[in-house]
């Protein structure tokens, strides 16, 4: 059986599903036709309900949940890896509702808690998430949410962080937070929706196991970043919730989209 699988170039997605695309692990008879794109543009195929499994922000579940479930394995979250709000200059909370800021995508887990954290911003302007750094060290907007591996190299650049989104979400909640997820097609039965979600956890569990067999499929589409920001990256979105989301996981992903049960989950 081939399945079209989205998943994003960044350094936490190769390095979890690179045992499971390249057959490290057993797959039970399933092999994939790898797509990799931006989470935004992951998202809007996402929507349309065309792949098979999908890479998603969490976001935008309540919009295709009549299309997909979420899998249990593969999630980006946890306590500390939340977007953060950057600028050049300091700007106060009462200073927010004038502030142009960048965000990576309307869909994004990063726009939705803009919204619910800072709801008096006013204008808000997409970019890819790689530029969105640059958009604000050259004026275009007045601050930025960065996400990836901008986190970490924003300080280099001369920005200077207004908030942590996700510390301000687990202030609120106690709760860890959820950012990407993998989304499996409502159109599979529900017997291999459940064989997918065994095999992308054989496939993080055979990446932590085996952590230098995923490096060159990690490499390949993470080019620009260093070796020490990539591990950063991986340490920081990929966790025992990335195994299973457990319950406390799942409860954080109802408290975030306003869900009351757990039908959303395969």
């Amino acid at each position: 059986m081939k399945l079209t699988l989205n998943i994003s170039t960044c350094p936490n997605d190769t390095f979890m599903f690179d045992a499971a695309v390249h057959g490290r692990i057993d797959t039970e008879g399933v092999s994939f036709e790898l797509n990799l794109a931006d989470i935004e543009q992951l998202n809007g195929e996402a929507l349309t309900g065309t792949p098979d499994i999908s890479k998603i922000s969490y976001a935008i579940v309540p919009q295709i949940c009549d299309k997909y479930k979420l899998l249990n394995s593969g999630s980006a979250l946890g306590r500390g890896n939340g977007p953060l709000l950057v600028s050049k200059y300091k700007i106060y909370p009462d200073e927010m509702s004038d502030v142009k800021v960048a965000i990576p995508g309307i869909h994004t887990t990063a726009n939705l808690l803009m919204e619910k954290i800072f709801p008096v911003v006013k204008e808000k302007n997409v970019y890819l998430f790689s530029d969105i750094a640059d958009a604000v060290l050259d004026g275009e907007c007045d601050a930025g949410v960065l996400i990836h591996e901008g986190r970490f190299t924003y300080k280099k650049k001369g920005l200077r962080l207004i908030a942590d989104l996700g510390i301000e979400w687990e202030k609120q909640t106690s709760l860890p937070l959820p950012l990407g997820a993998i989304a499996v097609s409502r159109r599979l039965d529900k017997a291999t929706q459940e064989k997918i979600d065994r095999v992308v956890r054989r496939s993080v569990e055979y990446a932590f196991a085996h952590p230098a067999v995923s490096a060159p499929f990690i490499k390949e589409y993470a080019q620009e970043l260093s070796e020490e920001v990539t591990a950063q990256h991986i340490e920081l979105f990929v966790n025992n919730f990335s195994i299973d989301l457990g319950e406390e996981g799942r409860k954080a992903v109802r408290t975030l989209l306003g869900l009351e049960n757990n039908e959303i989950f395969v």
